[in-house]
């Protein structure tokens, strides 16, 4: 594993908070929900035979980096890569909270990122992914929304019951399943409270009675 690189960013000025946006009419604003494992590798696929090199890194990255939308496009090189190599680890400052938040990036990701970076030419400050029509500012949250609907789209699902939420809800949701860990998803999402998961995972309490009947006293 690579060295850590701890360094924190600066929370951007205020107007640049992620934000909740407006409700919009006859729209359903119920929590979208996480993608399966085989919908991931679908995605995945269908991009590597693409040839999509920034849409593969940016949904790796989003899938391993379980951060919101806002945090996720505002990243720069400099944040996930030291000296030319993209790290296994990177920490990264949320805009909504305020607070820092760790995050892995698998092998996999590495790959992908490595390439976008080495195909742009970006350096450490420069936006990770940057806009097309402005190279100097990173795509913006609704670019990327548009992206993550393409995507689900290309896999044959109701782009409009999933979002950007359901990219960051995807392996945290995975976690949970596997672990019944709520404490270490928690820390994943960077989340303050332990209600603020349970609610975001969607806890039931059959999920509870179902983790307790493993257990053998």
């Amino acid at each position: 594993m690579g060295p850590l690189n701890l360094e924190v960013r600066h929370a951007q000025p205020a107007f640049a908070f992620c934000k909740e946006p407006a409700l919009e009419p006859g729209k359903d604003h119920r929590q979208k929900p996480p993608l399966k494992l085989r919908e991931v590798w679908s995605i995945r696929v269908r991009l590597q035979i693409a040839g999509r090199a920034r849409d593969l890194a940016l949904f790796n990255l989003a899938i391993d980096s379980k951060l919101r939308g806002c945090d996720l496009v505002a990243l720069r090189v400099g944040d996930v890569s030291l000296s030319g190599k993209v790290q296994s680890r990177a920490v990264v400052l949320q805009r909504e909270t305020g607070r820092p938040v760790q995050f892995e990036i698998t092998e996999q990701t590495r790959d992908a990122v490595t390439f976008w970076i080495r195909h742009v030419g970006s350096r450490q400050n420069e936006p990770l992914f940057p806009s097309r029509g402005r190279p100097d500012q990173p795509i913006t949250t609704r670019q990327y929304a548009r992206l993550v609907s393409r995507w689900i789209s290309s896999i044959g699902l109701d782009a409009s019951a999933y979002g950007t939420h359901s990219l960051r809800r995807t392996k945290p949701a995975l976690i949970y399943r596997r672990t019944g860990n709520v404490r270490a998803v928690q820390i994943l999402l960077g989340h303050s409270k332990l209600e603020s998961t349970v609610r975001y995972l969607g806890i039931e309490v059959d999920d509870a009675l179902a983790i307790a009947e493993q257990v053998d006293v």
